[in-house]
């Protein structure tokens, strides 16, 4: 991992939040516009490879302006947030067909999602940024935290819920809530579980907070067109689960590794501690989640062995 970051100025930074604010701004508005209408696959498709499409191009930009470095973390980093995204949405799926959210009505409440999403990793990236730049020991907790879900991720059952009703949304059920009220509270609870498991991961790939800020805002942007996908994509990508642990668990041991250099032990039993090099890092990332997705789709629909 570098340790170097990107020097970009307030401007670029201005320019980067201005930028992001409109895409969302007329996606809010876009959603608004068509609250009672019902999204279509293809207008799904369209616009879920127009943001990948964007991702890439920013990706490959980023060579020209900040170096080969930068985008290969860039990419990284899109890469993991954007596979832990889509299995967010797997839940989100799970959660409004569990309230029986009306179908024209999911527009909306998957946006205002989507930026509660956005606006918590943009908290945790800030917080993230300023333990990590002080204490880089705190990389074995991150550390612990991705081995952990690593863990639970490989041992859950493929064909089982991730979301169950909570007691705070039981509560508010019991005091009356809308429907579409309980629906966001879900959502933000879900959100701030998976930014608890994103953070660590990007920072397990990038110190500098403008790369992690934008792998996130890349991987969250779209992703209410995505989801109108999801629905086939969760009976193909069954073991997509897998390939994340795989991803999470390698991700982890890495972190493990920075913190053990970053105070000083660089030799354990006798034996040189490696460095892990972004290219491995990469390739790793690629490798687990095109051979469990390729896995998944040659998988039969309907049978896990």
């Amino acid at each position: 991992m570098s340790t170097e970051t990107v020097n970009v100025s307030l401007t670029v930074w201005l320019i980067t939040f201005a930028v992001v604010s409109v895409v969302i701004l007329f996606d809010l508005a876009w959603a608004w516009y068509r609250r009672d209408t019902v999204t279509s696959l293809r207008e799904a498709a369209t616009w879920t490879a127009i943001y990948v499409s964007a991702a890439i191009a920013f990706g490959i930009s980023m060579r020209s302006w900040d170096g080969p470095t930068a985008s290969a973390e860039f990419f990284a980093g899109w890469i993991t947030e954007y596979s832990l995204s889509i299995d967010n949405l797997f839940v989100f799926l799970i959660i409004l067909t569990r309230l029986k959210i009306e179908r024209e009505k999911e527009q909306l409440v998957l946006l205002l999602g989507i930026l509660m999403a956005l606006v918590m990793r943009g908290i945790f990236i800030v917080i993230g940024a300023a333990v990590v730049e002080r204490f880089v020991a705190i990389f074995f907790l991150f550390g612990a935290i991705l081995l952990w879900t690593a863990y639970k991720l490989i041992t859950e059952d493929p064909e089982e819920d991730e979301w169950r009703e909570n007691r705070i949304i039981t509560a508010l059920r019991k005091r009356g809530l809308s429907t579409f009220s309980l629906a966001l509270v879900a959502l933000g609870t879900t959100d701030l579980l998976f930014a608890l498991d994103s953070i660590p991961a990007i920072f397990g790939l990038t110190r500098d907070p403008y790369i992690v800020f934008m792998a996130n805002a890349f991987a969250l942007m779209g992703l209410r067109q995505l989801y109108f996908l999801v629905g086939i994509l969760l009976k193909r990508l069954i073991f997509l689960s897998k390939g994340l642990s795989i991803v999470l668990g390698f991700i982890g041991v890495k972190l493990i590794i920075e913190a053990l250099h970053g105070i000083g032990i660089h030799e354990a039993f006798g034996y040189t501690i490696p460095h892990i090099s972004l290219a491995v890092s990469l390739g790793v990332i690629i490798s687990a989640l095109a051979v469990t997705t390729v896995i998944s789709l040659r998988q039969k629909p309907g049978v896990i062995t």
